[in-house]
C-alpha cells in the first residue's frame, strides 16, 4: 500500500503532462489563427511578404506563450482526470488508502514553475516584443514612421495664465510639438485653436488661428498666429504599458506622484504592475481548484464541459477587472488579484468536500 501511495501521485503527473504540452499547443494555435484572421486583410492589401508576416507572427510569440502556459493548465488537470476516473482509476486507488487531495500535491511545484516563467515573460519579453511588433508593423507593412509618441489631456498653469491641450505630439528631437484642442486662459482673455506648436527652445505656444474671447464675452478670431510665452518643461511621453518593462513601469508608476490630476494613469499603472503579479499565480490557483473538480468528476463528458465553463469564468473575470480598477470601482491590487482569489476559494470548497 504504501509503495502505492508513493508511486501514484508522480504517474498522475505523468498522465498530466501531455495533456498539459498538448493544451499549450492547441491554445497557440488559437490565438495565432486569431490573430493571422485580424491582421490577414491588411498584410493582403499591403502584397506584405511570408517573411514579413512571420517576423509579425515572431513578434507576438511571447503574448500568445502567456495565455497558453495559464489556460493549458485547467485543459490538462481536467481532462488528464477525467480519463483517469473514466478508468475507475481513481477509485483503485481511494480503495488503496489513498486521500485524494494527496494527488494534488505533486502539481503545486509544477505550477510554480509555469508561473514563474509567466512572470519573467510578462515583465520583460513581452514588452520588448509588442513594442518590436508595433514598429515592424509601420516601417514593415506600411513602410511609414510608427506614430510618434504623444501626451494626451496636458494642463499646464503659469501665472495667471493657464494652458491645456488634449494633445500633445512629439516631432523626433524633442524639442517642438504639435498642440491639438488647444485652450489657453490669461487673464479675463480665452484663446482657443484647433491646433499649434510649442516651441521648447524659444518657450513659446504659437497657436494658428482660432478664436479669442474677452471680458464682454465676444468671440473674435485671432488674427494670424498667436505666439504665448509658454516655460514648461516639454518631455518625452512614457512607452504604454504593454511596451513597458516591470522595471521601467516601476518607475514611470513612482514619478507621477500623488497629484490628484494623474489619478487615472496611476490606476492604469498600478493595476498592470498588480496583474504583472498576480497573473503567475493564475496556474497555481487552477491546479488547486481544477484539480480539486477532477477528482470529483466521473467521466470525459463531465471534464470537456469543466475546461469550458473554467475558461469561460476566468475570462470573464479577467477581463472586466482592468476597467473597474480604472474607473475607481476596486483598488488596481484588488482588481488584479480577483480573478485568483475566486478560483482558490472554489477550490478551497472542492477541496473541503475532498477532505
Amino acid at each position: 500500500m504504501a509503495a502505492v501511495q508513493q508511486k501514484l501521485p508522480l504517474y498522475v503527473l505523468k498522465e498530466v503532462l501531455p495533456w498539459y504540452l498538448g493544451g499549450v499547443l492547441l491554445f497557440f494555435v488559437l490565438l495565432m489563427t486569431d490573430n493571422l484572421s485580424s491582421t490577414v486583410g491588411t498584410l493582403l492589401a499591403y502584397h506584405t511578404g511570408v517573411g514579413k508576416a512571420l517576423t509579425l507572427l515572431v513578434n507576438k510569440l511571447p503574448e500568445f506563450l502567456n495565455k497558453c502556459l495559464v489556460l493549458a493548465v485547467p485543459f490538462a488537470l481536467l481532462l488528464a482526470f477525467g480519463r483517469l476516473a473514466k478508468d475507475s482509476e481513481f477509485k483503485a486507488a481511494m480503495a488503496a488508502g489513498v486521500r485524494p487531495l494527496t494527488l494534488l500535491l505533486p502539481l503545486a511545484l509544477p505550477a510554480l514553475l509555469v508561473g514563474a516563467l509567466a512572470y519573467y515573460n510578462a515583465g520583460w519579453l513581452t514588452p520588448a516584443s509588442q513594442a518590436r511588433w508595433l514598429n515592424f508593423f509601420y516601417t514593415g507593412i506600411y513602410n511609414t514612421s510608427p506614430p510618434p509618441p504623444s501626451t494626451e489631456k496636458y494642463a499646464y498653469a503659469q501665472g495667471d495664465t493657464f494652458f491645456s491641450a488634449g494633445r500633445v505630439q512629439n516631432d523626433d528631437n524633442t524639442r517642438r510639438a504639435q498642440i491639438f484642442g488647444v485652450l489657453v486662459i490669461q487673464g479675463n482673455t480665452v484663446y482657443s485653436a484647433q491646433s499649434g506648436v510649442w516651441d521648447v527652445s524659444a518657450h513659446t505656444w504659437t497657436l494658428q488661428g482660432g478664436t479669442s474671447v474677452m471680458a464682454d464675452g465676444t468671440p473674435r478670431p485671432i488674427a494670424g498666429p498667436l505666439v504665448l510665452p509658454q516655460r514648461d518643461v516639454l518631455k518625452r511621453p512614457d512607452t504604454p504599458p504593454d511596451q513597458t518593462g516591470t522595471p521601467q513601469l516601476r518607475a514611470q508608476l513612482a514619478a507621477l506622484g500623488s497629484g490628484p490630476e494623474r489619478v487615472q494613469e496611476r490606476r492604469v499603472l498600478a493595476f498592470e504592475l498588480s496583474r504583472r503579479v498576480a497573473d503567475p499565480f493564475t496556474p497555481l490557483a487552477f491546479a488547486l481548484a481544477a484539480g480539486a473538480l477532477g477528482l470529483l468528476i466521473s467521466n470525459r463528458a463531465w471534464a470537456a464541459a469543466g475546461v469550458i465553463l473554467f475558461i469561460f469564468g476566468f475570462y470573464v473575470l479577467w477581463s472586466t477587472m482592468p476597467s473597474l480598477a480604472q474607473a475607481g470601482a476596486l483598488s488596481p491590487g484588488l482588481a488584479a488579484w480577483l480573478p485568483n482569489l475566486a478560483f482558490l476559494l472554489l477550490g478551497g470548497g472542492l477541496a473541503w468536500r475532498l477532505r
